[in-house]
């Protein structure tokens, strides 16, 4: 009886948000919104990794998502979306990911990863909006500089503080590149890989925890007793 309530507290563990893994094995997962407010407004936004730039981090060669200078047309200020599904968020929940850039890159290329607390796909419809998406959580080579972002996968990471509680949001990337496009003096091509979510168990799940354990425990005592 009592290992049974071990694991009843166990499997309650319902994480706070949806853990997830991602490596981008088919392009833009099912679920995930791409929105290009690029000035003016290129080609294409986000898409599939191309092997001939260079290789994943981890599985095919071309399995990662990218996004370039086409994000915007002649000389653009770039801003090209990439958004997560809305999910339910505690503070300690973490998004991590691999990013970089082509070899011997001469255009600058900067990554924003922001946070939208209420969620959904509101980025404005500008360039430089940023609609619900306020919170900046993280900048890979913020200041565009030449060599500035990795040449080789990186790791970063970015964990979720300050929520009053359970809060319903969303995470995002932004290919934010001013003076960008095929005529401008920055952007390149970037690419993501090795994405996930892990999400720390919700407050019941340590009280019922504890609450297993102390059973557990005190079956033993009434066991020792007996015997």
């Amino acid at each position: 009886m009592s290992t049974l309530l071990l694991a009843m507290a166990l499997s309650a563990g319902a994480a706070s948000a949806d853990a997830l893994n991602e490596n981008f094995d088919g392009g833009v997962p099912t679920g995930w919104t791409v929105v290009n407010n690029s000035a003016p407004q290129g080609s294409i936004g986000w898409f599939q990794g191309s092997a001939a730039a260079f290789s994943a981090h981890q599985g095919a060669p071309g399995s990662y998502i990218g996004a370039d200078y086409n994000s915007g047309a002649d000389v653009a200020a770039i801003s090209s979306w990439l958004i997560l599904p809305t999910s339910t968020y505690h503070n300690g929940d973490t998004l991590s990911f691999f990013t970089r850039t082509a070899d011997k890159s001469i255009f600058p290329d900067r990554l924003e990863v922001r946070f939208s607390n209420g969620g959904g796909a509101d980025v404005g419809h500008s360039a430089d909006s940023v609609g619900s998406f306020s919170t900046l959580l993280l900048s890979v080579n913020p200041n565009q500089d030449k060599a500035g972002y990795p040449e080789a996968w990186t790791k970063y990471s970015v964990t979720l503080n300050g929520l009053s509680g359970a809060t319903s949001g969303a995470f995002a990337f932004r290919y934010a590149v001013d003076d960008g496009g095929p005529s401008g003096t920055r952007s390149n091509y970037i690419g993501i890989d090795t994405l996930s979510i892990s999400a720390v168990p919700e407050p019941e799940t340590y009280l019922m925890l504890g609450a297993g354990l102390g059973l557990i425990g005190l079956a033993r005592k009434r066991k020792a007793k007996a015997a």
